[in-house]
């Protein structure tokens, strides 16, 4: 296997400074690893570009959805994108994810440790809140698809996941 480039390696070393495990994809400029969140597992993938100085991040959630469920999940997300400053989601029709993907161009080589955190933590945080929207959805009963509010599903805060809590270090700023 080739070594990775600056760029990956980069990413490579700010998933290291948390504490995340990742490996290589061979032959390509992608790292991938695994997060267990609130509601859902995630599963990550980073991609580098470094033509381009710039890092994808692509996090995925299984989410089997029905002929009649899939219209209204894909309103959902679309629904949901048009309330995001950064980043969007997806439906992969092929694998039945819901995916979430952000992406940033660097100004240097090496990139930012904080910013690609920041970019991980946006996509587990964002699948993480979209995952029991989407499960109320595929669990509606049939005779009550009709009178789902996807509107009002987006404003539920009850299934939210716990937002972390700040450590004493950061009480302080």
């Amino acid at each position: 296997m080739r070594p990775p480039s600056v760029q990956l390696q980069s990413v490579i070393d700010a998933f290291g400074q948390q504490g995340w495990q990742s490996e290589q994809i061979e032959g390509r400029e992608v790292v991938q690893t695994a997060f267990e969140a609130h509601h859902t597992h995630i599963h990550l993938l980073a991609q580098a570009f470094p033509e381009l100085n710039a890092l994808a991040i692509l996090g995925e959630t299984p989410m089997a959805l029905d002929k009649r469920r899939l219209p209204l999940a894909l309103e959902l997300l679309t629904r949901a994108n048009k309330q995001l400053t950064l980043g969007g989601f997806e439906y992969d029709l092929d694998r039945e994810l819901i995916v979430f993907r952000i992406t940033n161009l660097f100004e240097r080589d090496k990139f930012d440790k904080d910013i690609v955190s920041s970019m991980v933590h946006c996509a587990i945080a964002e699948l993480d809140r979209i995952t029991p929207l989407a499960a109320v959805l595929n669990q509606t009963a049939d005779d009550l698809l009709a009178d789902l509010s996807l509107p009002l599903l987006l404003e539920r805060e009850d299934l939210l996941p716990p937002v972390p809590e700040f450590g004493e270090e950061e009480e302080e700023l």
